[in-house]
């Protein structure tokens, strides 16, 4: 938990310093509060960081296709000269962002996390996938990550600016 503090305080110094005025210097204390809610609710002081990552990852600004690229490379495993996930490491991944749709009771089952895994393996004879089957299963919007797209182009609306008049 506390090198997830202090990482989460360098990240928003260094966010504060880019743009000054814009970013509440409570900010990772929110975060930290916001990331033991999700992944620490028996108390124990412990967030695994990749589960941290995760969620970060999920809520930053970033496009759609970054953030579905720094799951996989979170997440998976070398394999010579291949990058994989396997199907325990996508169980992992959907189980931490999961957590996430929890914390304001939208979650999903694990019933629901297996269908998704079974779905993304589809065809699928080896024990592990690689970014691009990943990237495919993700683009097409499985409802257990539904809200991660939504989230994205509700926030991209954010920035839309039309030059029509109301009357």
């Amino acid at each position: 938990m506390q090198q997830i503090s202090r990482m989460l305080m360098k990240l928003f110094q260094r966010a504060r310093s880019e743009k000054p005025g814009q970013v509440d210097p409570r900010a990772a204390g929110f975060t930290l509060s916001l990331l033991v809610a999700m992944y620490d609710r028996s108390g124990t002081g412990y967030v695994k960081t990749r589960s941290a990552a995760a969620a970060l990852i999920s809520l930053s600004g970033d496009t759609l296709l970054a953030k579905y690229r720094a799951f996989f490379h979170f997440y998976a495993v070398p394999d010579g000269k291949a990058v994989l996930l396997t199907r325990s490491a996508l169980r992992s991944l959907l189980t931490d962002l999961n957590q996430i749709p929890v914390v304001v009771g939208e979650g999903c089952t694990l019933s629901c996390v297996e269908m998704a895994i079974h779905d993304c393996f589809h065809g699928v004879r080896n024990a592990a996938i690689v970014e691009e089957k990943f990237l495919s299963w993700l683009r097409s919007e499985p409802a257990v990550l539904l809200w991660l797209p939504t989230c994205y182009r509700l926030s991209a609306t954010e920035m839309v600016s039309h030059q029509a008049r109301c009357r």
